[in-house]
């Protein structure tokens, strides 16, 4: 583990949500469309987070093949004896090419959206003294929507999203959950081209001014300089 200013971010941890092959692989049962256009900076986030020291809270599905610890409006899908998505040791259930859980990463299995839900996540970061969060994965209205609504509820100092390195199954529906998060005063943080960024907002839906409720939106670029 790195220590690039290491005391600075020594109360940041990143959170990964549900970069399972059952998510992102073309053609999987649980695809998020655009899922698989974020590995890249994914693994790019990562990489920054360990050369600064950040700890790395890997989040999972690893479901009951049965299917009896799924949501409810799920568990149709289930129980057949066949092979279901993300249950417990099916090869759906792994991380995508390119991301490793490394020695000093923290894996959490979660059953339902948010990643506090029924989970240890909240005790283990005040046993690790962490006070900032930094979420990506996918998906955004579901998973990185209920995980950052927990993270203010239970009073987190600063709960960032870096929205080019999490997904949801349309760009539409991306941009939505992201105009929620604003009015949280949840940062976003783009790792590239913010430029490009900006203009699919100008088409797709109205531009918001994140500044005025206070929300942050560096760059990875300038999210490592800082």
């Amino acid at each position: 583990m790195g220590t690039e200013n290491g005391d600075k971010w020594s109360k940041t941890a990143v959170v990964v949500i549900d970069m399972q092959k059952d998510f992102i692989l073309p053609g999987a049962p649980m695809l998020v469309r655009d899922g698989e256009a974020i590995v890249p900076n994914v693994i790019k986030t990562v990489e920054v987070a360990r050369n600064r020291g950040i700890p790395i809270i890997w989040v999972v599905r690893e479901h009951d093949p049965l299917g009896r610890d799924v949501e409810l409006f799920r568990r149709h899908l289930y129980g057949d004896g066949k092979p279901k998505p993300t249950s417990k040791g099916c090869v759906g259930a792994e991380l995508v090419d390119g991301l490793l859980i490394q020695e000093g990463d923290y894996k959490l299995v979660k059953t339902r959206f948010s990643a506090f839900f029924n989970t240890n996540l909240h005790s283990y970061l005040q046993g690790i003294g962490v006070t900032n969060l930094v979420v990506i994965g996918v998906q955004t209205p579901n998973c990185i929507r209920q995980t950052v609504f927990d993270a203010v509820a239970l009073d987190y100092q600063r709960v960032t999203v870096i929205i080019d390195a999490t997904a949801a199954a349309t760009p539409d529906i991306h941009i939505v959950i992201r105009q929620d998060l604003a009015m949280l005063h949840i940062t976003e943080d783009m790792t590239l081209d913010r430029k490009e960024w900006r203009s699919r907002i100008k088409v797709e839906a109205n531009i918001f001014d994140m500044k005025n409720v206070g929300v942050a939106t560096p760059t990875l670029e300038e999210w490592c300089q800082s």
